[in-house]
């Protein structure tokens, strides 16, 4: 029999929603505070999004870190269809098991480790820390989240139609490009929207890797943050929120487009 929720359900869950949200609507509201104390309402204003653009530091981190998200976002999702669909085409090959380990250790290793990893291989091989660096290393850990999207995509499909295009004289690969990638092509998607999102997010590990000239916008705002915070902080992270939460919906909402197809 089912039972509905409780009060008591309702409170913890009024309380768990409170806590995460409460301070990012905070946030979203001060960065429309016309006063320069953050923790003082002054009345309702825009102008600190208009003086966000004339502050050539943040800028500059906001368009390093839109560069890296983008093209560690596309490398991360080619390199994680791949393996997704090796795990989800070969079979039960040999070294199967240690192949799955190492793509999906980077998902549960704190990010501490998997930066320090990076560092001291960058090091070992004389690289110099820079953008490249960062994106590299933002497209092994994106990689392993596009993975995690893609494989049950392709793992469920029905194998007759790609079966069926090879019967016609498809080669592997025209079967591969005409029949399997759109069929995959909204967990590609949201794989690649999720891919983005965390490297937009990323702290600890852009902090190991990156090097002069190379700051992400999270850097900028965690080291301007240590000094107090300002309006503009407010106003860019609310952009950000606001970024993060179209890229969302945005996988949300192509995933629920492609839920048909699932059950056709």
């Amino acid at each position: 029999m089912k039972r509905g929720l409780t009060p008591a359900h309702v409170t913890f869950l009024a309380f768990g929603f409170a806590f995460l949200y409460v301070p990012i609507a905070l946030l979203i509201l001060f960065s429309f505070n016309d006063s320069r104390l953050v923790t003082v309402w002054g009345g309702f204003s825009t102008r600190w999004y208009a003086s966000l653009w004339s502050n050539a530091q943040l800028v500059a981190s906001l368009r390093a870190s839109l560069i890296v998200a983008v093209t560690s976002a596309a490398i991360a999702t080619a390199l994680g269809t791949i393996a997704a669909y090796a795990l989800a085409r070969f079979g039960r090959f040999s070294g199967r098991s240690v192949f799955s380990a190492i793509l999906y250790a980077p998902l549960v290793l704190p990010e501490v480790i998997t930066g320090l990893s990076l560092l001291l291989l960058f090091v070992a091989f004389g690289v110099e820390r820079g953008l490249t660096t960062v994106i590299v290393a933002h497209a092994s850990i994106g990689m392993c989240f596009v993975a995690v999207v893609v494989y049950p995509r392709l793992a469920g499909m029905d194998r007759s139609l790609e079966e069926a295009a090879m019967d016609l004289g498809a080669t592997p690969l025209r079967t591969f490009l005409s029949v399997t990638l759109p069929l995959a092509a909204p967990a590609i998607a949201s794989g690649f929207l999720l891919a983005m999102t965390i490297s937009l997010d990323d702290l600890v590990i852009a902090s190991f890797t990156s090097g002069p000239g190379s700051t992400t916008l999270p850097m900028r705002i965690y080291s301007q943050v240590r000094l107090g915070v300002t309006p503009e902080v407010n106003a860019i992270s609310t952009l950000m929120i606001l970024f993060v939460a179209v890229c969302l919906l945005l996988g949300v909402l192509i995933t629920r487009r492609a839920a048909p197809d699932r059950t056709a």
